[in-house]
């Protein structure tokens, strides 16, 4: 199979190498062998090598800034990005090739930053930090998590390693998702539809779904003020599925405890504006999920059992959806 593989521009932590490529064929094995593939920095490098790609490999901002293009061969496109919803509404996309994205690749990172999260609200400590940065000496206590309330919002690769991770602090898990389908590490799953239900008593948190029309703006005003007094809030999903000025609001008038959150509308968040003053609020920059060191062969790996299952008439396990938006 001819396969291209197109560097991101300006993220010098994530390129391909031809070392690491050769690394996750080995661990492919059969799937791994026979391949010519390119590995492109350039414009030039990029419109080479998808004349006469069958699958390319590259991240969602090449996507963005080179599609539509003329890929005449093309059959697969893995994009190493989870999320896709930058780039809806698909109509970019040629006729007959499969789209296929890594999720999971974020899974075992989420989960250690989710519970990282939980740990620092449940220890007070984004208070802690606003009351250091305005240099004031002020005892506050935390809570153990074990029987304590967390509800997860999605449970897909980032809510799942959540879940699990909370169940290992022996927390009450209530899940949230499209379908109330039971899942191991969740005392309760409910739909979106019932999430009103359960967040007066929720105490943390957790959003970690894609952004769809269904998601969107999920956690509203009012669904906020249903939180009871002193919860907290971790966004690991995307910045829209939030009202981030009444989050804010109650964050400052103290209703909420605290709240970590990587994502944001608009990115990056720009100079001045109030999430940088919001009162016992941590800020991570969009990179709560990814690991340098692991994320380009994890993707290898992934692309690999993708292209296996392709090969073997099996529906790809990453298989992305436009309609449904994961």
């Amino acid at each position: 199979m001819r396969i291209h593989i197109q560097n991101p521009v300006n993220d010098p932590l994530f390129l391909f190498s031809r070392d690491m490529w050769n690394a996750a064929a080995a661990r492919a094995a059969d799937v791994g062998t026979g391949h010519e593939v390119t590995i492109g920095d350039t414009d030039a490098e990029f419109a080479d090598g998808m004349a006469q790609a069958e699958a390319l490999i590259t991240e969602i901002g090449v996507v963005a800034d080179k599609f539509p293009c003329d890929a005449p061969r093309l059959k697969l496109l893995f994009i190493t990005n989870a999320g896709l919803d930058r780039l809806a509404p698909f109509d970019w996309l040629p006729p007959g090739v499969l789209l296929l994205n890594n999720a999971g690749v974020h899974a075992t990172k989420a989960g250690e930053f989710a519970i990282m999260s939980v740990l620092m609200l449940a220890n007070r400590v984004p208070e802690m930090v606003t009351h250091q940065r305005a240099g004031h000496w002020r005892k506050l206590w935390g809570v153990v998590l074990a029987g304590r309330r967390i509800t997860v919002v999605g449970l897909g690769s980032l809510g799942g390693a959540t879940v699990m991770q909370a169940a290992r602090f022996d927390m009450h898990v209530t899940g949230v998702r499209a379908t109330a389908m039971p899942h191991q590490n969740c005392a309760e799953v409910i739909t979106t539809a019932g999430i009103d239900r359960v967040l007066p008593t929720t105490e943390f948190l957790v959003l970690a779904c894609p952004l769809t029309n269904a998601t969107r703006g999920l956690m509203n005003r009012e669904r906020l003020k249903l939180l009871p007094r002193g919860a907290g809030v971790v966004n690991i999903g995307r910045g829209a599925l939030i009202d981030q000025d009444a989050l804010c609001d109650l964050l400052d008038e103290g209703h909420l405890s605290g709240a970590v959150l990587d994502v944001f509308i608009p990115e990056p968040i720009p100079e001045g504006h109030r999430l940088w003053s919001t009162r016992n609020l941590i800020i991570s920059p969009h990179t709560s999920v990814d690991d340098p060191k692991t994320y380009n062969p994890r993707s290898l790996d992934l692309f690999f059992a993708n292209l296996r299952a392709w090969r073997d008439g099996k529906t790809p396990p990453n298989l992305f959806d436009p309609v449904r938006g994961y």
